[in-house]
């Protein structure tokens, strides 16, 4: 198994270069010149083409590639082109809200996935489970700026409970900062929940006909008991999956939600950065987003094979 895992580092590490090596390309290749942006509209050619040298961005992108990495290898992420602030501080002062955002969405979806998952599963193919189903297409289907649109015009505007818009730090108290997420998470939650309980009455479906779940009923042991207890655990190793899997969905959306909402996160910070073409800033933003992302599929696949002897096996 540690052989396993090691093979699968390496295979996330090139993954990690591949991204952020490509993401270096696509912005050297957009239209525009982030020289002409912080010269202003008044600059001359020549004043330009200075600022162009003095920033670096007269030599080859793959000098300047080498260069951005070899920094990341020392810890130095560079600094912003346009504030000269150190990207590393811009980043982690927003990266307390995108986390906390991915946080209670996930926490938000799986209360909603896992009972309906298992209650669709013990109901299979009742109309309780045709209209869990045709509900959580329906979700399935729905963008998530519509769906945050929908919320705001309900709770923000209609019932006036929850805010519009804006952050509340911790600082302000922990209800004004969950009440600020509230409608964020949600708008991320109800799209993902509906995957996540599919995977799981699938999987459940089929556990429940397993030879030993049949001798546990023969017990006489309560549906509670079997459900919970016998079936859950060995219908969830998918389930697992998909939630490493779902970081990236995550991470797509509060890009879009931290936008609609005023959210002052890591999916803002980097939508401004490509706006303005700072290259240096949204080559931190992509690599700390691939970083989780590589992370979070790696102990996905580490706690995957622990639970799971048959994948322990295949390893070994």
């Amino acid at each position: 198994m540690f052989r396993h895992l090691i093979k699968k580092f390496l295979r996330l590490l090139s993954v990690l270069v591949a991204v952020t090596a490509l993401t270096f390309l696509m912005m050297d290749v957009l239209p525009g010149d982030v020289a002409y942006e912080i010269a202003g509209a008044d600059a001359t050619v020549e004043g330009v083409k200075a600022l162009r040298e003095a920033l670096g961005l007269d030599r080859h992108i793959f000098i300047r590639y080498g260069d951005w990495l070899a920094g990341v290898v020392q810890g130095d992420f560079g600094r912003s082109l346009l504030t000269h602030e150190p990207v590393a501080n811009a980043i982690f002062a927003c990266l307390p809200v995108t986390l906390e955002l991915m946080m209670i969405s996930q926490i938000l979806a799986l209360v909603l996935a896992i009972p309906i998952g298992i209650i669709s599963a013990y109901r299979s193919r009742s109309g309780l489970d045709r209209a869990f189903s045709a509900t959580a297409f329906a979700f399935m289907s729905a963008p998530v700026f519509v769906m945050a649109m929908v919320l705001i015009y309900i709770f923000a505007l209609k019932l006036r409970w929850l805010p519009a818009t804006g952050f509340a730090p911790l600082s302000e108290g922990l209800l004004a900062n969950i009440r600020s997420l509230m409608l964020p998470a949600a708008s991320l939650a109800l799209l993902e929940w509906a995957p996540l309980m599919r995977v799981l009455r699938s999987d459940m479906i089929a556990t429940l006909q397993e030879t030993f779940i049949l001798s546990a009923k023969a017990k006489g042991l309560s549906a509670r008991k079997i459900l919970f207890d016998h079936a859950l655990k060995p219908s969830s190793f998918t389930l697992i999956t998909i939630l490493g899997i779902h970081i990236g969905h995550l991470v797509g959306g509060a890009v879009i939600v931290e936008s609609i909402f005023a959210l002052p996160g890591i999916g803002r910070l980097l939508v401004g950065a490509i706006y303005s073409r700072d290259l240096n800033m949204v080559q931190g933003c992509i690599l700390l987003i691939t970083l989780g992302y590589v992370v979070v599929n790696f102990l996905v696949d580490a706690l995957y094979s622990f639970l799971d002897p048959r994948v322990r096996a295949q390893a070994d």
